[in-house]
């Protein structure tokens, strides 16, 4: 016994196709789930005369900040959880500049021998910082915002807010002085 089949039939073979293959994408586009790390980019600021000649956060780098300034400039990226959790924490590591407009007095000609060796005189007064950072409360994932703070303090905040929104939790001056003396740790 042979079986035919119609041409009607065979028309309707791409469209039971089609829709099984419609069908397989969605069930499979509803198992996706949406990942519990994000990329967030990171900006940081000085609050203090200091610069901050680079820092990282959990490993991934940071822009260079001025003393008294930071913002605007952003690199990219830190994997951060979507929701913050109580504990939450990152590893902030940095250099810093105690006196960053110090060379601008210094007589030799810029980039000479005696320059450079002034200049790697003064790199010798860098100092390299690490601390393990409690990440500020945030309901949705945004900028991680890394505060550089008198007496080697830092703070972090990873929302959509930023340094002056009413709603940044830290919105400490640009310029803080450094007390004469440290707090211990």
């Amino acid at each position: 016994m042979s079986s035919t089949l119609n041409s009607g039939s065979l028309r309707c073979v791409p469209v039971l196709l089609a829709a099984g293959v419609f069908a397989c994408l969605a069930l499979q586009a509803c198992n996706q789930s949406i990942p519990d790390r994000l990329g967030a980019p990171i900006e940081g600021y000085s609050h203090t005369s200091a610069a901050i000649n680079y820092f990282m956060v959990n490993g991934n780098g940071g822009p260079n900040i001025g003393p008294f300034g930071g913002g605007g400039s952003q690199t990219c990226c830190v994997g951060m959880p979507r929701k913050w959790r109580p504990g939450l924490t990152v590893v902030v590591e940095w250099e810093k500049d105690p006196m960053p407009h110090a060379y601008g007095d210094w007589p030799e000609r810029r980039f000479s021998d005696a320059w450079s060796k002034r200049m790697d005189e003064h790199e010798t007064k860098y100092t390299r910082h690490r601390a393990v950072v409690e990440v500020a409360p945030y309901e949705q994932l945004g900028l991680v915002n890394v505060h550089f703070l008198p007496c080697d303090q830092v703070k972090v905040a990873a929302s959509p807010s930023y340094l002056g929104r009413p709603n940044h939790p830290y919105n400490y001056p640009i310029k803080m002085e450094e007390p004469a003396v440290c707090p211990a740790p």
